[in-house]
């Protein structure tokens, strides 16, 4: 597998006609004006892409994005398309005028977005006097003060793009900041907002964007939102090499599979299969600039986020105006659907006179239509400053005795399935959360109140299952495990589809009881990639004995199955979901690796599995293949 090589993207920022563009070119060779307009003009329209590839001093390769912004007033919606998606900025200003009023809107949409850090280049030294120099390079910092740059002590250096002076010192000071900048998030699924779209003659249609997070490979499957246009990557390129694979901070050229070019625009996002869907209303923490206008409720503004933008309403939780340099939590209802995820930053503006008067984080990209405006923003209080591992909880519990799936997290968090699994699991081992069958958490609360709901409708007599489970009103995967569940707990008497309560209602709960179905509910939920005994006993902290008893009793009751001579168990129902799965392979043949590549399953568990199918007569083993029968 070919290395990967590390990624950082760079954007310009500055005042038109301050030498961006001829900075790049100076720096990698590439003009990044490539419409005829911006050659017959002279200045940058849309956005310009250049790579710098070098050697980072362990001596991995390295490569250097740049993201060339236009600088006049009239084309900031294509500046903010370009700014989304970077690790840092280069500040450009001239020598010759210093600070101007792109310079200033430019600044101030870099700290809306949470760019900290960055390098100042002073362009156009060979045009003006050291002493000019030296006063522009002080007006420069005075500026400067207070912002991300000064934060984070960006450097200041001058250069000359017409005759080569302070070139090498930017570049070294690109490296240093290059190395500098952490590595992007890899809990997050893979993400793509697409900034260009054309075609390519014998290629067909091929998108450009910065993937913001995960892998995109060669040969797979995405989802092109808003419209759910399935498409498969036929190639892939990082600034004119060939790549298998790509990752997050990589500036990738997609050839598409499956859509036309009238189907694609700037603004339109790739994603993994089954992962992040659109949104048209989102719970945001909102800045305003000092010198922006009041904001009032249902105003009108322009949202940017990443390459795309769109009209939105604004909805003040509490109504009073926001007055300019203040924040405030608010709803944002936009005119066209958006990938959006928590965290992601976007940019407000408005239309007359058009300005940038703030901008935010996104807290809840999928908020529910439906919840009290009150308890809305006692959960984005408590979200803005909540850790990743409350943030899951807050969100597990608005969503009550329904719970969520690990599926709708990823929807609203950009978390993968692994990374939330691990963020949420202490909150699993000390109670809190509660791992339902199929990947459903819900908290304890939203738990108890779901069986005392239950419990208490029984107690007058028997009742249908259908029936208990509409007046509970709860969804199936939820309504299924709390009966399992209170029938381990001798709380409820299951009787084919009637459901009674049980005369041990009172009855405390025994510690067995509850240690049943807590080994049972860790063994279906691993499916067959189950944990070994050991691990499970320490998990739930049994000793050896005890577990040892309790394993007996669930093999007893055929809820767990074990695999030949080995520490090694399966639930009943992953066993009978793999019956059905090879069934459905009746007289096929396979050998150890198909089974390893349609189950997904390491040689490890591979090989006691088809030891055992051959036991149960569902295979028959000759020689290194087998016949399913």
């Amino acid at each position: 597998m070919t290395e990967l090589i590390k990624s950082v993207v760079i954007g310009t920022a500055g005042h038109i006609d301050h030498g961006k563009t001829a900075l790049v070119r100076a720096l990698t060779g590439v003009d990044t004006d490539r419409l005829p307009e911006e050659k017959r003009r002279g200045i940058t329209i849309d956005l310009g892409f250049a790579s710098l590839d070098t050697v980072a001093p362990n001596g991995s390769p390295l490569r250097i994005s740049f993201i060339d912004v236009p600088g006049h007033k009239l084309f900031i919606r294509n500046m903010l398309a370009g700014a989304g998606g970077i690790d840092a900025v280069l500040l450009v200003i001239s020598a010759e005028e210093g600070v101007k009023p792109q310079t200033e809107e430019h600044l101030a949409i870099c700290n809306l977005l949470g760019v900290r850090r960055g390098l100042i280049a002073v362009t156009k030294i060979d045009a003006v006097s050291a002493e000019h120099l030296a006063e522009t390079c002080s007006g420069i910092r005075t500026f400067l003060s207070g912002s991300c740059l000064d934060e984070s002590h960006a450097s200041i250096l001058p250069v000359s793009a017409r005759t080569g002076e302070g070139l090498d010192t930017l570049r070294r000071e690109l490296l240093a900041l290059a190395m500098s900048t952490e590595a992007r998030n890899p809990d997050h699924v893979p993400r793509l907002p697409v900034d260009r779209a054309f075609v390519m003659k014998g290629f067909g249609t091929v998108v450009t964007g910065t993937l913001l997070s995960g892998e995109f490979r060669a040969g797979e499957s995405l989802l092109l939102e808003p419209g759910s246009i399935d498409v498969r990557v036929r190639g892939m390129q990082t600034h004119g090499h060939a790549e298998e694979r790509a990752s997050a901070g990589s500036r990738v050229a997609l050839n598409l599979a499956g859509v036309e070019l009238s189907e694609v625009n700037r603004g339109q996002t790739l994603v993994a299969q089954g992962t992040l869907q659109t949104s048209t209303m989102v719970d945001v923490e909102v800045t305003l600039l000092s010198n922006a206008p009041t904001l009032k409720h249902r105003s009108r503004v322009h949202f940017h986020a990443f390459t795309t933008d769109t009209l939105a309403t604004v909805s003040l939780y509490g109504y009073q105006p926001v007055e300019p340099g203040s924040g405030r939590l608010m709803r944002l209802k936009l005119q066209k659907p958006m990938v959006l995820v928590a965290g992601d930053r976007f940019v407000l503006r408005q239309s007359s006179p058009a300005a940038t008067i703030g901008g935010g984080r996104v807290l809840d990209a999928q908020p529910l239509p439906n919840l009290r405006k009150g308890k809305c923003l006692t959960l984005l209080e408590a979200l803005r400053d909540a850790s990743l591992e409350e943030q899951l909880f807050l969100r597990i519990s608005r969503s009550g005795t329904a719970g969520l799936t690990i599926h709708q997290l990823t929807t609203e968090t950009g978390l993968t399935r692994k990374a939330i699994l691990r963020i949420s699991e202490s909150l699993v081992n000390n109670g809190r959360l509660l791992l339902a069958s199929e990947g459903r958490l819900l908290t304890r609360e939203s738990l108890a109140e779901a069986c005392e709901n239950i419990t208490k409708r029984v107690q007058a007599g028997g009742l249908k299952r259908s029936e208990l489970k509409n007046q509970t009103a709860l969804n199936t995967e939820v309504f299924d495990f709390l009966l399992k569940k209170l029938a381990w707990e001798g709380k409820l008497r299951l009787h084919g589809e009637t459901i009674y309560s049980s005369e041990s209602n009172s009855q405390p709960v025994t510690q067995a009881n509850d240690m049943l179905f807590a080994i049972a509910s860790i063994y279906e939920a691993a499916g067959l990639v189950a944990p070994s005994s050991s691990e499970v006993a320490a998990k739930l902290g049994l000793e050896e004995t005890e577990m040892r008893k309790l394993m007996t009793l669930l093999l007893r009751e055929r809820i767990l199955v074990k695999m030949g001579m080995q520490e090694l168990y399966i639930h009943q129902k992953a066993i009978n979901k793999l019956r059905d799965e090879m069934r459905a392979m009746h007289g096929q043949t396979i050998d150890v690796a198909r089974f390893k590549q349609i189950t997904g399953l390491s040689r490890k568990y591979a090989i006691p599995l088809l030891e055992y199918l051959d036991r149960e007569r569902i295979t028959r083993k000759d020689g290194d293949r087998r016949l399913v029968i």
